[in-house]
């Protein structure tokens, strides 16, 4: 018998007698996507710009990694506001898990088209944000956050956004 044969039934005997993931394990590997869908209110401390938004924010939760400032994960999101203002956005956060209740810190870097809305000074703006969620159902969580745009001084003016949101946060 040559040895490819040999390796080849050696793997194949090993492939069949490994140990098989359980089914929550598998579970989580095809369904490592979480959605976050809110509304709210864009730059509410501002009489005359403030306006409604509306987004939705990504993270997928195989890319998960315990660090010394807790777990963190890659998020991606866009949200529009009713004056058209747009904001795309890719970004890093920490979750702390609190029983059922879960908090939420994130900074993300992003793109702000200006639409109708407030001029927040430069096409670059970062967003600082704290949510917190509370669990519902499996998978689902109800969540309040408050962020704050601003392009840290990079643009002639920068004048920063604060708005707050209602989050509805599910697994698929």
């Amino acid at each position: 018998m040559s040895i490819k044969k040999l390796t080849f039934i050696i793997s194949t005997f090993l492939f069949l007698i490994s140990p098989v993931k359980s089914d929550e394990k598998i579970k989580k590997n095809l369904d490592p996507h979480q959605y976050n869908f809110y509304t709210g209110m864009f730059d509410f401390s501002d009489d005359k710009k403030r306006s409604a938004l509306f987004g939705i924010q990504h993270q997928n939760e195989n890319l998960f990694r315990e660090s010394f400032i807790g777990t963190i994960s890659p998020v991606t999101g866009f949200m529009m506001t009713g004056d058209n203002a747009t904001y795309l956005y890719t970004g890093i956060q920490a979750d702390y898990d609190l029983g059922k209740i879960k908090f939420t810190p994130s900074f993300a870097p992003g793109l702000y088209g200006q639409g109708d809305g407030k001029d927040l000074g430069h096409l670059l703006e970062f967003k600082s944000e704290l949510q917190i969620s509370v669990d519902l159902f499996k998978e689902s969580e109800m969540g309040f956050s408050y962020n704050h745009l601003s392009n840290a001084s990079l643009g002639d003016k920068n004048p920063g956004a604060n708005s707050y949101m209602f989050n509805f946060l599910k697994k698929f």
